[in-house]
C-alpha cells in the first residue's frame, strides 16, 4: 500500500467480505440496495502516528463533506441494476474533485437479489488562507488569498485573493457551484479588479457529466479589459489595451453509452468582440496596434468518446489513485462567421481535436493528442493553430518511471494580438519566462521519476526527478527576431505529493542548468511551482 492511502479506502476486495464478485453481482442482475456513506477525515485518528494534537484540530477545525454532497455525484440510485460501469465511472467523478483525496464504492451486503453499497471517501483540508509563491522562468508570482474549496461542506468554491505575476496585480472574487440546488447545473461566477483594468466572467451550464448523460446546455459571458504586453527575449517590448466581449450559448444531445463509446452532437452560438487602443495615445509604440476584429458565428460539432480508464499510482502522481484515459476521442467544430451577425468579415471558423493511446506491455503506455483550429476566407487562413503531443511512460521499477515528453505547435497568421512562445513558462527550465517566440515551436522533455516511502509528518508524499529539456521555435518574433536555434537545458528537482490538501497535487522545488547561454540569463535558473502532475 502507497503511504497516504488508508487501509479502508484501499481494500475493495468483495472476497474479504465473503460476497460475490462484481462480474457475479452483475451476471446475476443484481439490483442497487442501500447505499451508505463513510466519509473519513483528513487525519486518521485511529493511527498513532496521526493521532497528534495538531492533526485532532485539523480534524476538528475541518468541515467534513456531507452526505447529500457525495449522493449529488452518484450515477445509480437505490433500486438500479447494479453496474460495474457505473461504480467505476462514479468513482473517478468523486476522484477529479479537490476537496476528496480518494473515493472507492463497495458492496458490503447481499441477499440474493440486492446489494448494498458502500462510497468509502477520504476528505483534504479545504481551507487556503495566507500566501502562496510561484518562481518559474525567472519570473515570480505571489497570492494573498483566502479560498474555501468546500464551503460548509456543500462542495462549493469562495475564493478572495490579491494575485500579482510579472504582468499585473489583480484582486479577485470568484465563487463555483459544481451542483447548483443539489442539481447537475453548475456556475462560475468571477470579478477581477486589476491594475490594468477588469474582468467579469459567469458561467452556467449543465455538462455531459457522465458517459450515459443524454443532454448538455451552457452559456457563457465575460468583459475583459487589460493591458497586453509583447515579448522579445523574455522582455516586454510593448504593451496595448486589449477589451475583449465573449459570449456563448451551446446545447448537446447523445444517445449515451453504447457499446463503449458515447457520441454527441453540438451546436451553438459564439460571439467575440476584440477593441485595441494604444495605451498611451500621445506616445507612439514600436509596433502597430492590432488592427480591431469581430467573429460571430452558429456552429455545430461532433465528438466521439471512448469509455476506457485504467486505474494508477505513482505515475503523474505520488501515492495517490490516478485514472488513466487509454481510450480514443475526437471531436470537429465547424462555424460561420458572418458580418450580418456583427462579425469583421464572412469566413469560416474551424476547430478539431483528437487523441489516443497504445499500450505496449504492463509497463510501457504513450498517450497522443492533436488539435487544430483557425479561420478560413476564401483561400486565406488566418490564426491557424496546430498542435501535438506524446507522452511515454515506462514503468522500469516499481519506484522508477522514465518519461519521454514531446510538443510540436505550428501556427499560419496569427492575429497580431496572439504570439507562440518558449521558455520557462513552456517547461523549458533552465531559460527565462518567455524567453523566444516565432511561428512554429517544437520541445522534448526526458526524465527520470523517483518515487519514495518518505512520508515526512504524514503530510506529503516525497519524489525526486532529473531531466533534459530542448526546444526551439522557427521564424521571426514580432521585433523581428531570429530564433537562437535549438536551446538546452538539465537538471534536477524534488516532488512533493500534496496528501492533505486539496491546493494543487504536486510542488516542485527544480534547479535547472542551460546549456546555450549567451550571457543574457542566469547560469542557474531555480523554479518553484505547483501543478496537477509530477
Amino acid at each position: 500500500m502507497m503511504p497516504g492511502a488508508r487501509a479502508d479506502i484501499t481494500n475493495t476486495d468483495p472476497a474479504s467480505t465473503q460476497l460475490p464478485s462484481e462480474q457475479e453481482l452483475e451476471a446475476a442482475g443484481a439490483i442497487v440496495g442501500d447505499i451508505y456513506f463513510d466519509n473519513q477525515d483528513i487525519f486518521d485518528e485511529r493511527d498513532p502516528r496521526e493521532n497528534r494534537p495538531l492533526y485532532r484540530l485539523a480534524n476538528d477545525l475541518h468541515i467534513k463533506t456531507r452526505e447529500p454532497t457525495l449522493r449529488s455525484q452518484l450515477l445509480f440510485k437505490a433500486g438500479d441494476r447494479y453496474s460495474r460501469r457505473l461504480i467505476r465511472e462514479t468513482e473517478r467523478n468523486l476522484r477529479r474533485l479537490d476537496y476528496l483525496f480518494d473515493a472507492k464504492i463497495r458492496p458490503i451486503a447481499w441477499d440474493g437479489e440486492k446489494v448494498d453499497l458502500l462510497v468509502v471517501t477520504r476528505d483534504v483540508w479545504s481551507l487556503n488562507p495566507g500566501v502562496s509563491y510561484s518562481r518559474k522562468g525567472g519570473a515570480e508570482s505571489n497570492s494573498i488569498e483566502i479560498e474555501e474549496e468546500n464551503l460548509l461542506g456543500y462542495g462549493k468554491n469562495l475564493l478572495f485573493s490579491r494575485e500579482s505575476d510579472v504582468e499585473r496585480t489583480s484582486l479577485l472574487v470568484r465563487w463555483i457551484d459544481p451542483n447548483v440546488w443539489g442539481s447537475r447545473w453548475r456556475s462560475n461566477l468571477a470579478y477581477s479588479d486589476n491594475d490594468d483594468g477588469k474582468e467579469r466572467a459567469v458561467l452556467v451550464e449543465r455538462p455531459f457529466f457522465s458517459f450515459d448523460t443524454r443532454w448538455s446546455s451552457g452559456l457563457t459571458a465575460s468583459d475583459v479589459e487589460l493591458i497586453d504586453p509583447r515579448y522579445d527575449e523574455g522582455e516586454i517590448i510593448d504593451e496595448f489595451r486589449h477589451v475583449r466581449h465573449f459570449g456563448e450559448a451551446r446545447a448537446g444531445w447523445s444517445n449515451g453509452w453504447v457499446d463503449g463509446w458515447t457520441r454527441r452532437w453540438l451546436v451553438g452560438f459564439r460571439y467575440d468582440r476584440n477593441i485595441f487602443r494604444a495605451q498611451d495615445p500621445t506616445i507612439p509604440g514600436p509596433l502597430p496596434i492590432p488592427p480591431d476584429h469581430t467573429v460571430s458565428y452558429p456552429w455545430v460539432g461532433i465528438e466521439w468518446v471512448e469509455d476506457r480508464y485504467e486505474e494508477a499510482i505513482n505515475l503523474n502522481q505520488i501515492g495517490r489513485t490516478e485514472d488513466l484515459y487509454y481510450g480514443t476521442s475526437f471531436r470537429v467544430e465547424l462555424g460561420w462567421s458572418s458580418e450580418g451577425f456583427g462579425a469583421t468579415q464572412d469566413e469560416a471558423v474551424f476547430g478539431a481535436s483528437a487523441g489516443t493511446s497504445f499500450r505496449f506491455s504492463e509497463d510501457q503506455s504513450l498517450f497522443l493528442t492533436l488539435r487544430s483550429s483557425g479561420r478560413m476566407h476564401g483561400s486565406d487562413v488566418t490564426n491557424a493553430i496546430t498542435g501535438a503531443t506524446a507522452r511515454y511512460y515506462w514503468r522500469w521499477h516499481p519506484k522508477r518511471v522514465f518519461f519521454f515528453g514531446m510538443e510540436g505547435t505550428a501556427t499560419d497568421e496569427l492575429d497580431p494580438e496572439n504570439q507562440l512562445f518558449l521558455g520557462g513558462d513552456t517547461d523549458l527550465r533552465g531559460y527565462p519566462f518567455r524567453y523566444q517566440s516565432g511561428k512554429s515551436r517544437a520541445q522534448f522533455t526526458v526524465e527520470q521519476r523517483f518515487y519514495t516511502d518518505w512520508y515526512p509528518f504524514r503530510l506529503f508524499n516525497v519524489g525526486a526527478a532529473v531531466f533534459f529539456d530542448t526546444g526551439r521555435v522557427w521564424g521571426e518574433s514580432v521585433a523581428g527576431t531570429q530564433s537562437r536555434g535549438w536551446l538546452k537545458n538539465f537538471g534536477a528537482g524534488l516532488r512533493l505529493g500534496n496528501a492533505r490538501s486539496g491546493f494543487g497535487s504536486v510542488i516542485h522545488i527544480d534547479v535547472a542548468v542551460p546549456l546555450d547561454s549567451t550571457g543574457d540569463i542566469d547560469d542557474v535558473q531555480f523554479v518553484i511551482d505547483t501543478k496537477r502532475s509530477f
